[in-house]
């Protein structure tokens, strides 16, 4: 199937019961300069990204207010507001930054009222749709980092509330003291640690929004297992990829990030792949 918004044809999923979105998201921390610190080399073209995902169909962004910091919501605010009533913006918060590629976990409830506070302000709504908790902090009880977004729920701040980084073990400790909608691990092809949370997000109805799913570098170069695959279903890497997280499960929301138009467009096309089984077992043998 071909259309003029590929996004629509990875389908749908009800995140927390109400938020309806396209399943092949866009996820925003390539938009900041290296080590996810700093302004963008071309801030014009990262807003052309983001112009143009919308435009291509997609209902669900992924950001943080520590990717850059305080440069990924930003720009979604600069590039993309007034917000279209279909569009879902997912935040998080619970990162420090101290520089490129370095990242602390804080959980303590005023620094996470704070962010939330600040990412209200700074995107530009009234309540954010989905606020993830971005890393556990071991260090302060989990009562009190869920409890804070639970409060913040109640003040009617956020509409859901979603984990990233988490076991199965710490989800459900967490669904007793607040309901979580949605859960944000590391998975993709080459990735699959993540399995047994996937399997308890499918069998309970949580979105399962893989990070970094295109696994980039060897799986999808030149020569790299895919590269016989996509030359025999006409396709690139990145789509075969792609195409294998939207049929492993109903539930999965892949968020690819790039700063081209000229990737997300590609990464779009994935949603209008329609792998067989043998296909999808194909590819998760390959890797």
């Amino acid at each position: 199937m071909t259309t003029s918004l590929p996004a629509q044809a990875s389908g749908t999923f009800a995140i927390g019961g109400d938020l309806t979105v396209n399943r092949l998201g866009y996820g925003t921390m390539q938009l900041t300069g290296p080590g996810v610190w700093g302004e963008p080399r071309d801030p014009a073209g990262a807003a052309a990204v983001l112009r143009r995902a919308v435009e291509l169909g997609v209902t669900f962004i992924d950001t943080a207010d520590s990717y850059g910091p305080y440069v990924a919501e930003p720009l979604i605010h600069r590039a993309i507001a007034p917000y279209s009533d279909d569009l879902v913006i997912a935040t998080k918060a619970g990162f420090t930054r101290q520089g490129p590629g370095q990242w602390t976990p804080v959980g303590r409830p005023e620094y996470l009222r704070q962010q939330t506070e600040m990412s209200l302000r700074i995107l530009g709504v009234e309540r954010i749709d989905l606020q993830q908790l971005h890393r556990i902090d071991a260090t302060v009880p989990l009562e009190d980092q869920v409890g804070e977004l639970k409060a913040l729920q109640d003040e009617g701040k956020i509409r859901h509330i979603g984990l990233s980084e988490v076991t199965v073990d710490e989800v459900e400790a967490a669904s007793k003291i607040a309901t979580i909608v949605s859960v944000q691990n590391l998975f993709n092809l080459a990735r699959r640690d993540a399995e047994p949370l996937l399997d308890y997000a499918t069998a309970n109805g949580l979105a399962f929004i893989p990070w970094f799913p295109l696994a980039t570098g060897k799986l999808l170069g030149d020569g790299g297992p895919l590269s016989a695959l996509a030359a025999k279903h006409d396709a690139s890497p990145s789509q075969l990829a792609l195409a294998w997280l939207l049929k492993r499960s109903p539930v999965m929301l892949p968020i690819p990030g790039t700063s081209s138009v000229e990737h997300l467009e590609d990464n779009l096309r994935a949603a209008e792949l329609e792998l067989t089984d043998e296909e999808f077992e194909e590819l998760g043998a390959a890797v």
